[in-house]
């Protein structure tokens, strides 16, 4: 279940590395607010809903500009997570973590050495990490990824996860969900995005949830940061039961409202629902409800031909693994009797034809998953275009 989560899109980091605009009407805002639900039907029967809010701008999510950079010109630390997940990392059990990722030093040959020097650099950073988040985790341990089965599978050669990579881990007592969701969007999240709602509210309803977790991570990139509050919940064995899907109904929503931030200009592209099933059988999507993007073929990629059209485009529309994303268009909001189709059923699509593009979504993951975003830069090479 993790690989194909990351699989959904390691492209996507790329997106935070330039900032696009293609026309005075339309652009790309840095902050991204990322509805996900995932029905996985093959191993786990759960089905997680989650809210990712992200931006690589410090000003929407608040962290310390010496901090921000001290992190990337350390040219070794690959992820910094501060996460209530349930055992965080092997070996934690109901703890909250801050988990500090650092890259292997090829000078270390052994075990002890390996542990010195991760924990050596982690160590430098933790007490400007306690201070930003308002929290007082202590060191427990470093955990060495031994084998390379997973950045094979990613084709990450050990950066993001796999063999190469160690994670300091420093825990403190364990905070439920809502209290620790409400302390940290209080202090990284602009009052000017608590203030405009969108997902950020469905998130923070979502935070009451028995099982909701949520999960801030720091990823560098070259020029700046990739910074994300994810707040997601666990629904176990619902997933099999599930062949009307309703996206609102799991994450606990009447109505998908976009975030006011995006008022002052057009941002299609800022706010999208993104719908995936994992199925041990094929199957196929059947009387969808809601509207159907049209799609054109562009560098061998297909995207819509209007991102201001509201509507679904599944890629693909059939098959073992189906994966769904709905774009607002101009649109504000959507109902939630407007998100539901249905699997299996003999009708397709109607009335319009679907045509299918590569779908992108972030979950760069150092034992945890910790990131989701949704990608344009595909949309972006046919309106440059």
């Amino acid at each position: 279940m993790q690989k194909i989560m990351v699989l959904f899109g390691l492209i996507g980091v790329l997106i935070f590395t330039t900032n696009y605009a293609f026309s005075q009407e339309m652009g790309l805002a840095t902050f991204q607010e990322t509805a996900q639900v995932i029905i996985d039907k093959s191993i786990s029967q759960n089905v997680t809903a989650s809210i990712a809010l992200q931006s690589t701008n410090i000003q929407e999510i608040k962290i310390p500009a010496e901090l921000e950079q001290k992190i990337r010109e350390n040219n070794r630390i690959t992820a910094i997570v501060l996460t209530n997940q349930n055992q965080c990392i092997l070996g934690v059990f109901d703890k909250s973590c801050i988990i500090i990722n650092v890259a292997r030093d090829t000078a270390d040959t052994n075990v002890i050495a390996i542990q010195n020097s991760t924990r050596k650099i982690a160590d430098s950073f933790i007490d400007e990490l306690n201070q930003t988040f308002d929290t007082k985790a202590k060191f427990h341990s470093t955990f060495i990824q031994t084998n390379d089965e997973m950045s094979k599978a990613l084709e990450t050669s050990g950066i993001i996860s796999g063999r190469g990579t160690i994670s300091a881990v420093y825990t403190m007592p364990m905070e439920d969900t809502e209290s620790m969701y409400e302390k940290i969007s209080a202090i990284l999240l602009s009052k000017t995005i608590r203030a405009s709602g969108g997902f950020y509210d469905i998130a923070k309803n979502l935070s009451k949830e028995e099982k909701s977790k949520m999960t801030f991570s720091i990823i560098p990139l070259e020029n700046k940061s990739l910074l994300q509050l994810k707040l997601s919940v666990d629904y176990p064995n619902m997933a099999s039961s599930v062949n009307e899907i309703s996206p609102l109904e799991f994450l606990k929503a009447e109505k998908l409202k976009r975030s006011d931030y995006f008022s002052t200009g057009t941002y299609p592209l800022n706010s999208i629902l993104q719908v995936a099933i994992l199925s041990k059988e094929t199957t196929n999507v059947s009387d969808v409800r809601g509207n159907i993007i049209a799609t054109q073929v562009v560098d061998g990629e297909k995207i819509p031909k209007e991102i201001t059209k509201e509507g679904w485009v599944f890629d693909p529309e059939q098959g073992k693994v189906i994966q769904g994303k709905y774009i607002f268009g101009e649109k504000t909001s959507i109902d939630k009797n407007e998100l539901i189709f249905s699997l299996g059923g003999s009708e397709l699509i109607a009335p319009k034809k679907i045509e299918t593009y590569f779908d992108e979504s972030i979950m760069i993951v150092i034992i945890i998953a910790a990131v989701a975003i949704a990608v344009a830069i595909f949309y972006l090479k046919g309106y440059k275009k």
